[in-house]
């Protein structure tokens, strides 16, 4: 299955590069591009890169900085909306 349609990546090459040492979407970058044309693949090459056990992608360590998520391992609690002032 391709996860980069502008440059022919598939999920095993990506999956290689994660064997490889591959940790961050730029790095696996740096090795096929997948990730730097159009962008579209990018939340799937950080899907398999957390399914590999690899870090979070940063978007996800920047919500739960914001509040708007739960730091891994803890239970969700219910919040007011931060809109709702």
């Amino acid at each position: 299955m391709y996860v980069c349609m502008c440059h022919a990546v598939t999920e095993a090459q990506v999956k290689d590069a994660i064997d490889a040492g591959a940790a961050t979407p730029r790095q696996i970058a740096k090795g096929c591009k997948a990730g730097t044309d159009c962008g579209s693949c990018v939340r799937r090459i950080q899907a398999l890169l957390g399914e590999h056990g690899a870090r979070p992608c940063p978007t996800a360590r920047l919500a739960v900085r914001l509040g708007l998520a739960e730091p891994e391992g803890e239970t969700p609690q219910l919040r007011p909306s931060p809109l709702a002032a």
